[in-house]
């Protein structure tokens, strides 16, 4: 026992040396980014000690506040840089090198194995090509007709709920909706997971997403031997719900392999239409399909491995994410009557007061009012609100120099809030969105990332909040019941509370 404390005594001490050394060499450095301990290894693990996915926002704006934009830790021997500058967000994210996402998503790695959001390098610019065609507006427009179809079915189920008296947590159905959604069209199968309201699939989710979310700040639980040894029922925990993730998406490339099989035959490969063809894809080929079809740079198919590791990532970030961001635009709206009342109007006015009447893709991509709606939510409460980036050789910064091998976090929350772009930056304000902000530029407003590694399926998400918030508010007032929310970072932002709202059967007069 002597001899373990000894040698962990030498190996603090050698880090403490290592850090001193670090901060005198790079005096500079530290006084553009400075560090938040000045205790070498056990400091920046104190300050995390404090950090819980419920006040992880108002933690990183307290550290604005106290250090500037921009700040760094380093544990063990790896930096830390965590910045809200889109000064320094414009340098990183719109680089072609620096494309490789920060080690902390490692810990997403058994889940969603080498998809298009883990990988890099010539694999990510391999399935980025592959996948890209299949967000085509063509094959975005027809799936408007499925996101119309889900979100019926959602007011239909809210339905017995809206007596104008009952508090109803948005949040667990929209959960449904969206997987409903998100199997459809993107993996070509029906769940009908609204009429199962106890998904397996949903509850493997969260369970998982939670889990990881507490990894994420606690670094030496990012170990996987370590969070086996330290939280064995949280580590069983998280690989049942992995196993369940993993069956559900097999069990769909499985069905939908035989489909495929039987249906694309001669005479469907005929009627193909000439438009269609100008882009490669079958009318309403799923993205599985291409996925089965598709084959890598050297003619091969791709293994059933990479299917299902970009089945898992598609799944993951066209549910959760989407979930989080409809159920929160709801939830402001609810809270704000007079900007629901000018929705409500536009809404009117462009659909008129027969609520039967089918959502196209013309409809809701004119709504002016409403684009500012969503904007304005994907402002205030994104529902990725931290990503990060892993630098494989330095970079140049237009005042400081970040090293190789430095971990970034970009805080999109605090840079959505930044008082210097934005006048009363935590007011729900959507008709700031009507006007030029001579203050703001493009990466002041980067809700889906941006550059060569911006979310692909951005415009997928904005056309389903279009579509099923027409569709919540042509039947129904939103009400503010229930207690305010309260942020929760799980790597998709949620809330400890629940996402409450009222909800009383709309009006026509």
């Amino acid at each position: 026992m002597i001899w373990e404390l000894m040698l962990l005594a030498a190996a603090v001490f050698c880090l403490a040396l290592h850090y001193q050394h670090e901060r005198t060499r790079n005096q500079a450095f530290y006084k553009r980014i400075p560090p938040v301990s000045n205790i070498p290894f056990v400091g920046c693990m104190l300050v995390l000690a404090r950090f819980q996915p419920d006040n992880l926002h108002l933690k990183f704006q307290e550290f604005v506040s106290r250090f500037g934009k921009s700040f760094c830790a380093l544990l063990l021997r790896d930096l830390m840089v965590v910045t809200a500058d889109p000064r320094y967000v414009e340098e990183l994210l719109s680089s072609q090198k620096h494309i490789q996402k920060n080690q902390l998503y490692w810990l997403l790695r058994d889940w969603l194995g080498e998809g298009l959001l883990l990988s890099y390098d010539r694999k990510w610019q391999m399935m980025r090509k592959i996948i890209t065609p299949t967000f085509h507006f063509k094959i975005l427009e027809q799936f408007v007709d499925v996101f119309e179809r889900q979100s019926r079915v959602l007011v239909q189920k809210l339905s017995t709920l809206a007596d104008g008296a009952t508090t109803v947590d948005i949040y667990p159905h929209v959960g449904l909706m969206t997987l409903d959604v998100i199997a459809e069209t993107a993996m070509g199968v029906c769940v009908h997971a609204q009429q199962d309201s106890k998904s397996d699939f949903v509850q493997a989710v969260n369970d998982v997403t939670n889990i990881v979310a507490t990894r994420f700040i606690r670094p030496i639980l990012a170990f996987p031997r370590l969070f086996k040894l330290l939280r064995p029922q949280q580590y069983e925990k998280q690989m049942e719900g992995i196993r369940i993730m993993h069956r559900f998406t097999e069990q769909i490339i499985e069905e939908r392999r035989t489909a495929l099989q039987n249906k694309y035959n001669a005479s469907t490969e005929s009627a193909m239409s000439a438009e269609m063809l100008d882009i490669g894809l079958k009318p309403r080929m799923a993205l599985l399909d291409v996925l089965l079809q598709s084959t890598t740079t050297d003619g091969q198919p791709l293994t059933d491995a990479q299917i299902r590791d970009e089945v898992n990532t598609f799944m993951f970030e066209g549910h959760d994410t989407t979930t989080s961001a409809i159920s929160f635009s709801l939830y402001l709206l609810s809270r704000h009557p007079d900007c629901q009342r000018i929705l409500f109007e536009e809404i009117r006015n462009h659909f008129g007061t027969d609520t039967n009447r089918p959502i196209k893709y013309a409809d809701v991509q004119h709504l002016t009012y409403l684009n500012c709606v969503i904007k304005e939510t994907l402002r205030l409460y994104p529902p990725i609100p931290v990503i990060g980036r892993w630098l494989k050789e330095e970079l140049v910064l237009p005042d400081v120099t970040l090293p190789p091998r430095t971990n970034v976090l970009i805080l999109l929350w605090q840079i959505l809030r930044d008082p210097d772009v934005y006048t009363e930056p935590e007011r729900f304000w959507p008709e700031r969105h009507l006007e030029n902000n001579e203050r703001a530029n493009v990466f002041s407003n980067i809700p889906f990332s941006a550059g060569p590694r911006n979310c692909i399926g951005q415009r997928f998400a904005i056309f389903e909040m279009r579509t099923v918030i027409v569709q919540v508010l042509r039947h129904y007032e939103l009400l503010p019941f229930g207690v305010p929310i309260q942020p929760s970072i799980k790597i998709v932002l949620r809330s400890k509370s629940g996402v409450n709202v009222g909800l009383k059967t709309r009006a026509y007069v």
